[in-house]
């Protein structure tokens, strides 16, 4: 129950931070007012953000219904309060923009929920289980690609020649490459969910402003969701 105990303190910590961030202001601005100083193509519309409270509930449900077993309760319950502190940090170099160092807490976020990740069975998917912290991952990994394309343009970086669209739509490819591995190989819909949702908000947010960008965004996310399908086959033969 202690550990049950200390990983809510640590989500209720992040809510917090998350809704002072976003509602209210940290150092001045919103975390939405900060992503939205550069145009970024990958960043989704504003609504996509939302997911959060559904992977916060999601998690809240983990921690007081999920497995009870004891082998692995300590080194969860290390990973997900570091996961969590890792987020808090990413929170305030966001918003005292240090961004560099925000890319760092992102990666760090990432790679924990990685290890949590793995501690689950291949394919054990259930709501009691892995399948908070997948979407928890998933968003994760989306940030991660969307706090780096920021950092780069800060930095008015090249493209080593290729334009900002297109630099995007490797983006988008990179991340639907990593959704569909997942799928096939571990069963797991969550993160192709997640994707589908951030690339539909892409798709939004470009319009026919980029029609290049929204058109991949668009074809991805139908590749995504026909991987449903092909899965499905591969269960019935």
């Amino acid at each position: 129950m202690a550990k049950s105990i200390t990983m809510a303190l640590s989500l209720l910590a992040l809510i917090l931070l998350t809704i002072i961030g976003n509602f209210v202001s940290i150092n001045g601005s919103t975390t939405t007012e900060i992503t939205n100083r550069i145009p970024v193509l990958f960043i989704p519309a504003n609504y996509v953000f939302i997911i959060w409270g559904v992977i916060y509930g999601l998690l809240f449900y983990w921690i007081f219904k999920g497995t009870s077993d004891k082998r692995l309760k300590v080194r969860r319950t290390v990973l997900f309060t570091s996961a969590c502190a890792s987020q808090i940090a990413w929170i305030l170099f966001w918003h005292f923009e240090l961004f560099s160092w925000a890319l760092l807490a992102k990666s760090m976020l990432v790679v924990l929920l990685l290890l949590l990740y793995f501690t689950y069975p291949k394919r054990e998917n259930t709501i009691t289980g892995r399948i908070p912290i997948a979407a928890f991952l998933a968003w994760a990994s989306f940030g991660w690609i969307t706090n780096l394309s920021y950092l780069l343009m800060l930095h008015e970086w090249s493209g080593w020649g290729l334009s900002d669209p297109l630099w995007t739509v490797i983006y988008m490819t990179v991340a639907t490459a990593g959704a569909l591995h997942f799928m096939y190989h571990h069963r797991d819909y969550v993160c192709n969910l997640i994707f589908i949702w951030s690339f539909i908000g892409i798709a939004l947010k470009n319009g026919t402003e980029e029609l290049f960008v929204s058109a991949a965004a668009i074809f991805l996310t139908a590749v995504l969701a026909a991987s449903f399908l092909f899965v499905r086959e591969m269960k019935r033969e």
